[in-house]
């Protein structure tokens, strides 16, 4: 998580349930001088040699109600399918007017991109 989440400064976990499903685990998320505290709920997770998914959702700073998809799929041993989506609901009224202005997928395409390298740099070690 470190690598591809380097602004994630801690990862503990709270409730941590048999399936997956329903563990909690308290990040701590920096920026800049600021840190951020929320509890992350697993609400859905698949981990099977071939196949692996998992979504999470947590409540960020009382102003967002945040998701987080992801999706891998073994497709030979040199090749895997990522798949990863990402929903910011505003909760407050007067944030989902700051929404609309701020929109942009430049934070989303080099989160994936920084996935991409990562997982190409522990593959290239790992050979």
């Amino acid at each position: 998580m470190q690598k591809v989440m380097p602004n994630v400064i801690a990862n503990e976990p709270v409730k941590v349930t048999d399936e997956g499903v329903g563990s909690i685990h308290r990040q701590k998320y920096q920026e800049g001088k600021r840190v951020e505290e929320y509890d992350v709920e697993t609400l859905l997770y698949q981990n099977k040699p071939d196949y692996k998914e998992v979504k999470v959702g947590f409540i960020l700073a009382n102003m967002f109600d945040i998701t987080a998809y992801y999706e891998l799929k073994k497709l030979d041993d040199n090749k895997t399918y990522f798949r990863y989506e990402t929903t910011n609901q505003p909760i407050k009224w007067f944030m989902k007017l700051l929404i609309k202005l701020a929109i942009s997928n430049k934070v989303v395409v080099k989160f994936v991109n920084r996935v991409k390298q990562v997982a190409e740099d522990e593959s290239s070690v790992n050979t």
